[in-house]
């Protein structure tokens, strides 16, 4: 399954930021519109012969009712699939126009692009002579407004799920999954969040009442409701392990006011995975989401087995999840040297040394792991250091290493299920039964593969259907082991 494209932290990375300061042309009447850019492109990933890479712009001038942004390759390379616009390429300069859904741009908003590419030799420089509706993407960025100022405190009134950093005022976060809970009063809330990156979720009183797509810095306004106490809650949809989001708070509207943060709740489960678990892809019902919004636009992790079980059993939860890692392989022998250990402990996954403390109410009755995907998914590149035998047992060594890990943090009562498809059920079935021989009798297996997959989501992964269907079968599951909630 193709999800290491959603890592931006390799070795092989070529990043690049420019930026174009709004400009006047000639002559022009104080009424025409100004135009400016940044543009940051990144290489995610790079293999024999190819590549992919991340190319997110923003629009720092008026408002655009569509574009087109051109750059130059400086080594040959050349486009062979792109998502979330329409490509062109002429020798070595690109053209990419906007798609349907994503030509609407106003003053600060970003889109995201993705492409594939094809390379001769190793060197993969990046781009350049970038341009956005003939505009060159260079100079100094002019200075960012914002619509309202942040909450002095944004967890005074809002509970979290998922681990955050908090900030003098507000709250920084990367894992999938990530939401806030709150209570008011009143017809109506502002929800204060900054964030290019990542679509979310409104919901009030357990009903989505916006969808925001990479919104910016902003502040929605939800308003008409009936003048009575509600619930809130803002979700992340989309993964991020690249860069940080930022909640702001919860404001009540004129007149209502923000009530006390919702309890925690008594049951706490932690979902561990890759893309499978982060709900990569699961809104699409192709598997090419190449034409309808891309990876971004399809993928929703509030409706994940794991967040849907947990929903299920009324339970808190985290989804720490991150598409394209292995225990000890990442996705096509990706970014060599790192692997989804590497990130486990850390709040802020792009940060090195950001180390989660993890908090005395988080300790979960269960935890659900589920990584090998990436690890059995593809073959054995030349050059990497495995043969087939060697690369499941330094997977299920690592597996153990990791076990100890989870026990020595959550403790001995916790129930551990090690969850697989049929691609690793053999060697995670192995690690759960060398821990029983060594007397844990709490780590448990469990396979989730089911004749009724359809795996139509992006790259064939689940679907929306594939997600309520191991949703039910965790369910099931959970019942039959020896939980004390």
């Amino acid at each position: 399954m193709h999800t290491i494209r959603r890592s931006r932290l390799t070795a092989v990375a070529g990043v690049l930021t420019v930026v174009a300061a709004a400009v006047t042309v000639g002559a022009v009447p104080a009424a025409r519109a100004s135009a400016g850019c940044r543009v940051d492109y990144a290489v995610a990933s790079q293999w024999p012969g190819g590549f992919s890479a991340n190319v997110d712009f923003t629009n720092l001038g008026d408002p655009v009712a569509s574009w087109q942004l051109t750059w130059t390759f400086a080594a040959g390379q050349r486009v062979t699939q792109l998502w979330n616009g329409t490509v062109a390429q002429s020798g070595d300069r690109v053209t990419v126009g906007n798609a349907a859904w994503n030509g609407s741009l106003g003053t600060g908003a970003s889109t995201r692009l993705g492409f594939t590419g094809s390379l001769t030799g190793s060197a993969n420089p990046v781009p350049t002579g970038f341009a956005v509706n003939g505009t060159p993407c260079n100079g100094p960025v002019p200075p960012t407004t914002t619509t309202s100022p942040p909450p002095v405190d944004a967890l005074a009134g809002a509970y979290t799920v998922g681990r955050v950093k908090p900030t003098a005022s507000a709250a920084q976060y990367t894992w999938p999954g990530i939401s806030f809970e709150g209570r008011f009063r009143g017809t109506g809330v502002d929800v204060a969040l900054n964030d290019a990156q990542n679509d979310y979720d409104i919901q009030v009183d357990g009903t989505t009442v916006a969808t925001l797509v990479t919104p910016g810095r902003t502040t929605r306004q939800i308003r008409g409701l009936t003048d009575a106490e509600h619930t809130v809650r803002l979700v992340k949809r989309t993964e991020s392990p690249w860069v940080a989001g930022e909640f702001d708070g919860f404001v009540a509207a004129p007149g209502g006011e923000i009530l006390a943060k919702p309890a925690a709740r008594s049951r706490q489960i932690e979902f561990i995975g890759d893309s499978l678990t982060a709900g990569y892809g699961d809104l699409s019902t192709t598997r090419d989401c190449s034409a309808n919004g891309g990876i971004d636009r399809n993928t929703n992790t509030d409706i994940s087995y794991g967040a849907l079980a947990a929903r299920g059993l009324n339970a808190d939860y985290q989804v720490n999840a991150y598409s394209g890692r292995g225990m000890v392989r990442n996705y096509n022998g990706g970014d060599p040297g790192t692997d989804f250990r590497t990130y486990y402990d850390r709040t802020l996954q792009n940060v090195s040394g950001d180390v989660w403390h993890n908090p005395a109410t988080w300790r979960p009755q269960l935890v659900v792991v589920a990584l090998g995907t990436n690890d059995f998914s593809t073959a054995i590149n030349p050059g990497e250091p495995w043969t087939a035998d060697s690369l499941v047992a330094a997977y299920k060594s690592a597996y153990q290493g990791f076990l100890d890990k989870l026990r020595a943090q959550y403790g001995a009562g916790t129930i551990i299920v090690v969850g697989a498809t049929n691609l690793f059920a053999g060697p995670a079935q192995q690690v759960v039964s060398d821990r029983d021989a060594q007397g844990d009798s709490r780590v448990r297996f469990w396979n989730f593969d089911d004749p009724r997959l359809d795996h139509l989501g992006c790259d064939w992964h689940f679907s929306r259907n594939d997600h309520r269907i191991i949703s039910g079968l965790l369910t099931d599951y959970v019942a039959t082991l020896p939980l004390t909630w």
